[in-house]
């Protein structure tokens, strides 16, 4: 048997951490002294502390851990490892395009000298857009469940033999934005009226161009907002985004290119 403290030299924990776990049930004691209080622990229990040590280096939660400790299943368990490691990967690739966001940004500061100027770099015009034939699909959704739409509606594109004309977009039709819920209609652009949902009218917009990944996007649409104030211009209808360049292409973030509309009136 090991005592507490051995428990802790040979795993690499704290004292505090294993009582911490007992308490929780996480790892208990194999045994504790009625008189003293003391834990004391068998060798076996190493390898359960080191594999609890790893998960969550892995990111689970304690409570998590639990639960995949209490699986029995083969297939669950490589199928919950290979989700974290999913999502690993994807945090992975967001905190690269964060870094080379932060980079873009430190240049821009130091040729300035102004921590804001980044948000400068945006043109606003007035366009006068073109009619649009759509077939889309319109849902309350959070901003992550966008490609798995984008995926159905060019299935849609082979299954129907649609001629698409390899452009996407959103339609924002809430009046606030929230990424986790949003009223979003998402489109793909094709030849013929006559197979579209709907056809999205030519109509007089301010327009801007946001090059970069879409955590960005919201520095372009406070460019328009401001541009409309400045400009006596007021909103009428709903925003929408026209993906021009994007990961579809086999492009870095840094390279995507989305068109940003605001339909407007005086």
């Amino acid at each position: 048997m090991l005592t507490i403290g051995q428990m802790s030299k040979a795993c690499g924990v704290t004292v505090k951490t294993l009582h911490y776990y007992d308490k929780i049930g996480l790892l208990t004691a194999q045994e504790v002294d009625p008189d003293t209080g003391y834990r004391y622990y068998c060798e076996d229990q190493i390898g359960r502390m080191l594999l609890i040590d790893r998960l969550k280096r892995y990111g689970f939660s304690l409570a998590e851990i639990q639960e995949l400790l209490q699986i029995s299943c083969e297939e669950e368990l490589r199928r919950q490892l290979k989700s974290q490691r999913l999502r690993l990967v994807r945090e992975r690739e967001r905190l690269s395009i964060t870094i080379h966001e932060i980079d873009s940004h430190l240049a821009e500061f130091e040729r300035t000298g102004d921590l804001m100027s980044y948000q400068n770099q945006y043109e606003v015009e007035l366009k006068e857009t073109e009619r649009m034939a759509l077939i889309s699909v319109r849902e309350t959704m959070p901003v992550s469940a966008f490609g798995d739409h984008y995926a159905r509606l060019f299935q849609r594109v082979i299954a129907e033999e649609i001629t698409s004309l390899g452009v996407t977009m959103a339609i924002y039709h809430d009046e606030t934005f929230d990424p986790a819920c949003n009223d979003t209609e998402l489109a793909v652009v094709i030849a013929d009226e006559d197979r579209a949902d709907r056809v999205l009218p030519a109509m007089l917009c301010a327009s801007t161009v946001h090059k970069g990944p879409y955590a960005a996007l919201p520095d372009a649409y406070g460019r328009v907002y401001s541009w409309l104030k400045a400009s006596g211009f007021s909103l009428a209808g709903p925003p929408f985004e026209v993906y021009r360049k994007t990961a579809f292409d086999k492009l870095p973030p840094e390279e995507w290119e989305t068109e940003i509309y605001f339909p407007v009136k005086k």
